[in-house]
């Protein structure tokens, strides 16, 4: 087996017992990256030279001192939101198509105190606004499983690339789904933790109460490696919070013998893929098998979660993207008449197309007038989704469910008509709006041979249980050994 086929913490035994270095295992993805990446376009930004540089460099503090942490020497790779010092960041858009950041992110920070290899910079929908990784003002990133197909978003490139062994583990960002259901089309493990449990200090906002950093991972022992080096509290984030995080590799255990779990009755009706509804109660049932309570139960709140979720988002992405005006940083237009005109025509020709829509659905649902009639309506149905799931989480351990509607869809068949496209978050966007955690684990195929993934929601801060009943999951089915050939 090629090195870089393997996860980070089996490459991590690999260096610990001097059997392989960083700079070869960094050396092996680079490759990898170098044939694959011109037919799979999941990077923007590659980092050769660096990745090299600190490869060494880690090596050599590893030779001196032995790895102090379980991702030294793990090469990796960024969504091209989070902010890196002296690498661009460009939100897949024109508007940032050369900003390069004066700051790393928290989140970069600790993976570099960690010792793991930035390899690069990811593809994503355009300021992370998208579900396939179609609005990227770059390129189209395709599903490793199928080239014709989309690999999700808005975290396409960084499911992407760890499906095709293009990096050992990702981080991507969640507003409504955009690491789960990318994880789900792309057979990865995705995790968005709970809301402000990682700080999203350096990463570009969309929707501040519902964006998340989390990881994509191999399986679930690596999410649990980069969730402890990831979370904790950060000043630089006011919504971060001071809580004892433990350690997470000590969820790992065998067991879910007396866990209870519901399977909301609304996820499993009208509109989803009979292929995705078998596999997914075919997990319920390897969960009862295994000894845990399972159980359907209402959850009727779920038929507004799209609608309060897409008036919240585009009015927190019309206040957050006012700041790309054409003064500061970023495009700014050539040609222009007045003060007025620059900003109307930097912004016309410096956001795509889904990114004006948003904005400009925003901007109405905030306008006087309207306020009340929808912003304000969406917030008390976020009050009475978060109830919604306090209810079940005084009954239930954990609530699973499927992850999307249907697998992966091909490339264009959604492009054309946004209300299609925003269904798909169905079963991902009441997660954010109650900032509960999130994960998801491969649980099957569909008749064409494409990865379905499991949902599997806890209540606030309850990764550890997540992760526990995802590594049972894990240790008794084949799913997560499955891999797309490319």
């Amino acid at each position: 087996m090629e090195l870089y086929q393997l996860t980070a913490h089996e490459l991590g035994r690999l260096i610990k017992d001097r059997k392989a270095s960083a700079v070869e295992i960094t050396g092996s993805l680079l490759d990898r990256i170098e044939k694959l990446d011109s037919s799979l376009e999941s990077y923007i930004t590659v980092c050769k030279e660096e990745s090299l540089k600190r490869a060494q460099s880690v090596q050599d503090k590893i030779d001196r001192d032995g790895p102090v942490s379980p991702l030294a020497g793990i090469p990796m790779a960024l969504k091209d939101n989070i902010c890196t010092m002296g690498i661009k960041t460009t939100c897949a858009s024109k508007m940032l198509e050369n900003f390069v950041p004066p700051y790393d992110a928290t989140v970069v920070k600790k993976l570099y105190n960690s010792d793991a290899i930035l390899l690069g910079k990811l593809n994503m929908d355009e300021f992370a606004m998208g579900g396939s990784t179609e609005n990227s003002f770059f390129k189209q990133t395709k599903n490793p499983w199928d080239l014709e197909r989309v690999p999700g978003g808005s975290s396409g490139g960084a499911a992407a690339s760890v499906a095709a062994h293009e990096s050992i583990f990702s981080l991507g960002s969640d507003t409504g789904g955009s690491i789960r259901q990318p994880a789900s089309f792309c057979g990865t493990v995705g995790l968005k933790p709970t809301y402000g449990a990682v700080s999203r200090f350096g990463l570009v906002a969309f929707a501040s109460s519902l964006d998340q950093i989390g990881p994509l991972t191999k399986d679930i022992t690596d999410c649990a490696l980069v969730l402890n080096a990831i979370c904790g509290y950060d000043s630089m984030d006011s919504t971060s919070v001071k809580t004892d995080y433990p350690d997470y590799t000590k969820a790992l255990v065998n067991d879910v013998k007396g866990m209870k779990i519901g399977i909301p009755r609304d996820y499993l009706g009208e509109g989803l893929n009979p292929d995705v509804k078998r596999a997914v109660l075919d997990a319920a049932e390897t969960f009862r098998r295994l000894g845990a309570e399972v159980e359907e139960f209402p959850l009727p709140i779920t038929e507004y979660a799209i609608p309060a979720y897409y008036l919240i988002a585009c009015a927190e992405a019309s206040s957050n993207l006012a700041r790309y005006d054409g003064i500061k940083y970023g495009y700014r237009a050539e040609k222009f008449t007045d003060l007025l005109d620059l900003y109307r025509q930097t912004r016309s020709e410096g956001f795509g197309n889904e990114v004006k829509r948003r904005i400009m659905l925003g901007t109405y649902a905030l306008s006087s007038g309207y306020y009340d009639a929808y912003y304000k309506k969406a917030l008390q149905v976020k009050t009475l989704i978060k109830k919604g799931f306090d209810e079940a989480f005084e009954k239930y351990d954990m609530v699973i469910g499927p992850t999307s509607p249907t697998t992966a869809f091909k490339i264009g068949e959604k492009a054309e008509n946004p209300l299609e496209m925003y269904l798909v978050d169905i079963y991902t966007v009441s997660v954010n709006i109650a900032g509960l955690p999130g994960l998801v684990v491969p649980c099957g195929k569909d008749a064409n041979g494409l990865p379905i993934g499991l949902q599997m929601i806890g209540k606030p801060f309850s990764e550890s249980t997540l992760l526990r009943a995802g590594y049972t999951f894990e240790q008794n089915t084949e799913f997560h050994k499955n891999k797309a050939e490319i």
